[in-house]
């Protein structure tokens, strides 16, 4: 995977943070989500380094970063702030985000943190944070449950996957869109379950959830006035538990000022089951705002 990429670590305000970076352009950032490294871009990475320079890190939590104690650092605004630190040391001003899940959650709180910093914004297959947790429904409820379960005090969750992380996580990359465990490259799948089998990667991503409920969802309140202003994408799985739940790009309309979206083939871990796809969405609108 990656070849002809550097993986490197990149000490990020303190924060020790796993980046693979390569290519030659303007700069794209990807984002990974829930519960993936930064390995799930390794069939659009290098397409879009043809062109751009590519940089997929690994979050605070997950893969090979940092994973500091306590509950408060994993807030999406935490998040964000290793990105700025991040493309500071490689000397990038203005870049391309681009988030899945987590990921895109990160993303919206980096453009909202540091508009300077954001060239364009392209957030996958979610609602805005504040949004769902604030109308949350019967069937939102049901379909994403992982939020509620993984938001419980430690160490129960972190007790209940370590007895078979394997059997766990892959539960989640199954759902939420009807996947199959073939709709995942084999080495990506190694490379997850490497990653997940830590158990302070375990105890990292239910950091991350518990912050979503406990410091996110007042920092979201406080911005609900706030609208990005750089051209965005929103991109979704038609096939995912989200688009069933909500009229996605409706979710965002009020949030992003220059917005376009699209749907793509596939539930919620599209990136994976249809790359060349996903891909082409998100070159034809990289590429319209680099001629900009």
């Amino acid at each position: 995977m990656f070849e002809g990429f550097t993986t490197e670590m990149v000490d990020c305000d303190g924060l020790q943070v796993r980046v693979t970076h390569g290519g030659a352009g303007p700069p794209v950032l990807l984002l990974h989500g829930f519960p993936q490294t930064h390995a799930m871009w390794h069939a659009v990475a290098p397409f879009l380094a043809k062109n751009h320079t590519v940089y997929a890190p690994d979050l605070r939590g997950y893969g090979a970063s940092g994973k500091p104690p306590g509950t408060a650092p994993y807030s999406f605004r935490h998040m964000a702030a290793d990105q700025r630190a991040l493309m500071r040391h490689f000397g990038e001003t203005e870049v391309h985000v681009v988030g899945h899940d987590r990921g895109g959650r990160v993303a919206h709180r980096l453009a909202l943190d540091a508009p300077e910093l954001v060239r364009t914004l392209t957030v996958m297959d979610i609602v805005p944070t504040h949004l769902l947790l604030d109308e949350l429904t019967r069937q939102v409820a049901a379909a994403y449950y992982h939020w509620f379960f993984l938001a419980q005090p430690a160490p129960f969750p972190e007790t209940m996957i370590a007895h078979d992380p394997d059997a766990y996580f892959e539960s989640c990359l199954l759902g939420w869109g009807a996947a199959h465990l073939s709709d995942f490259d084999p080495e990506a799948l190694t490379a997850y379950r490497a990653a997940w089998r830590d158990p302070e990667a375990i105890r990292g991503m239910c950091a991350d959830y518990r912050a979503a409920l406990q410091v996110d969802f007042d920092l979201d309140a406080a911005d609900l006035e706030r609208r990005v202003d750089c051209p965005a994408l929103v991109l979704y799985g038609a096939d995912g538990a989200m688009a069933k739940a909500y009229d996605i790009p409706s979710t965002w309309q009020d949030r992003l000022s220059d917005m376009s979206h699209r749907a793509v083939p596939g539930g919620h871990f599209f990136v994976d089951q249809y790359p060349e796809q996903t891909t082409q969405e998100l070159l034809g609108f990289l590429e319209r705002q680099d001629v900009c």
